[in-house]
């Protein structure tokens, strides 16, 4: 299977974590390191990953996220869909 990558807008993140599918993920590239999003059928994996350490953490709902995310996502962090 080929996946294709594209940089989504911070605007529409909401939108596509509400449609994510199970063999889907969004990315997040900080300076500090990446955010990467899946979501199996219950929940939602949040993985921290910086200075070759990873943390998950996992939440039930589109809004849980993105308050989670609203201090993690830098003004010039990159936001790509796959």
């Amino acid at each position: 299977m080929n996946y294709q990558e594209r940089e989504i807008s911070r605007n529409s993140l909401e939108k596509h974590l509400n449609v994510l599918d199970s063999d889907e993920g969004i990315r997040i590239e900080n300076k500090r390191g990446f955010i990467f999003i899946n979501k199996t059928a219950k929940r939602y994996c949040v993985d921290i990953s910086e200075n070759n350490h990873e943390e998950f953490i996992y939440m039930a709902s589109v809004k849980e996220v993105l308050s989670f995310l609203l201090d993690k996502i830098e003004h010039s962090s990159k936001i790509f869909s796959y």
